[in-house]
């Protein structure tokens, strides 16, 4: 740190010193990780590729599948899932000790998930407009619209769980786990319709994040809990992929016939299970490497901003296609990802893809921040422990 700029050293320093010292900085270090490893994974995993006046999206992984291991590293939601849970359940129960009515609470909780959204939609609905006027090929609009919008999924299942907070504070993880067992039995093993698969957006989340209020609970600190979740998890999953028909990629593949994400599948939430065992093995090491001034000022820089980041990661790489355009057909950026050739060439991208990022950033993060202070404060007070005695007497059922 000592050879770094002043400025940036005394920035550090001075976010280091405004924290409160009672603030669990693993928690937001898990998040900052989670929210940095979807990015990444969308960016490696996701082409664009120019055919004639027309794009299309394509995969590295249609192409190259044993390339699927990649997928494990950066398909992070089950641990954003367990950090919102756990922060969800936290803040919620210390509400209630300070006489803070749910509604409140709620509004309070969804307008930072919201407000950011609003740029994203007003933007691209300019741009999707200017598009079929222009007489862009719909397939492209299509194709730019559905990207631009994909994160919102993730954002909708978020606001219900967070909703459900206080009906979900105590409920034991296996509950909805049993659910995403039988909607698979009866999809892939007695032929009910695919349809039935979709109650397992809000069950296969539901798990990770029910794991979260269990850590609110303190029914995961020992280190005990975290490798039970690490290897029956994996081993699950191991066996799902080897001997179920599951596939191994856990992000979705294009053209493929089963997805693990779209909707969860069994395997997609065996394998967040062993994710969550290894966050919570992480823990102690989180929180000594985050005493450092400098990496904990950049993971609260994360965690400030990252629905920003989250939002307008697919932007930022719609906007560097776009832009590259310009000079041709580029590799890693226009072209079929059919080869290792095309995943060097895209890692080289990467850093533009940052700074389109950091512009988008500039541009938007004001309304993530609320404007300036009261922002910042309402941030920090979301993932303050909760009052002593806030959940007491809480059980799961």
């Amino acid at each position: 740190m000592s050879r770094l700029p002043a400025a940036i050293r005394d920035t550090a320093a001075r976010v280091d010193a405004a924290t409160p010292d009672r603030r669990d900085r693993a928690v937001d270090a898990l998040r900052a990780g989670a929210i940095l490893g979807v990015v990444l994974g969308h960016w490696l995993v996701t082409a664009l590729v120019a055919d004639g006046r027309a794009l299309h999206t394509a995969s590295p992984l249609q192409h190259m599948p044993w390339l699927a291991p990649v997928s494990w590293a950066f398909q992070t939601l089950a641990v954003f899932f367990l950090v919102g849970g756990h922060v969800a359940t936290r803040s919620h129960a210390s509400a209630r000790a300070r006489g803070l009515p749910y509604h409140r609470w709620l509004r309070d909780r969804l307008a930072r998930l919201f407000t950011p959204v609003a740029a994203l939609l007003t933007l691209w609905t300019v741009v999707t407009v200017a598009l079929l006027l222009s007489g862009a090929e719909f397939t492209t609009t299509r194709t730019l619209v559905k990207l631009a919008l994909s994160p919102l999924w993730f954002l909708l299942v978020f606001a219900v769980l967070t909703a459900a907070t206080p009906l979900l504070a105590r409920l034991h993880p296996l509950w909805p786990l049993a659910v995403v067992l039988h909607v698979d039995l009866l999809r892939f093993g007695l032929g009910a319709p695919d349809a039935l698969g979709w109650l397992n957006v809000a069950a296969g989340w539901l798990v990770p994040y029910a794991l979260g209020a269990a850590w609110t609970r303190g029914e995961l600190e020992r280190r005990r809990s975290g490798w039970i979740l690490l290897l029956s998890g994996t081993a699950a999953t191991a066996a799902l992929v080897a001997w179920g028909g599951y596939p191994a990629s856990m992000v979705g593949v294009p053209g493929a016939g089963v997805s693990n994400l779209d909707p969860p599948t069994l395997a997609a939430v065996t394998f967040g299970l062993a994710q969550c065992g290894l966050a919570l093995l992480l823990r102690e090491r989180l929180r000594g490497a985050m005493r450092g001034p400098l990496a904990w000022a950049a993971v609260a820089l994360v965690n400030l901003s990252a629905m920003t980041i989250f939002l307008w990661h697919q932007t930022a790489l719609m906007v560097t296609t776009a832009i590259g355009l310009l000079a041709g057909r580029l590799p890693g950026l226009h072209t079929v990802p059919d080869g290792l050739g095309w995943v060097a060439a895209r890692i080289a991208w990467l850093p533009v893809l940052v700074l389109a990022l950091a512009v988008c950033w500039a541009a938007f993060r004001s309304w993530e921040r609320g404007g300036g202070r009261r922002g910042r404060s309402r941030v920090v007070a979301a993932h303050r422990p909760p009052d002593r005695g806030a959940t007491k007497g809480v059980r799961h059922v």
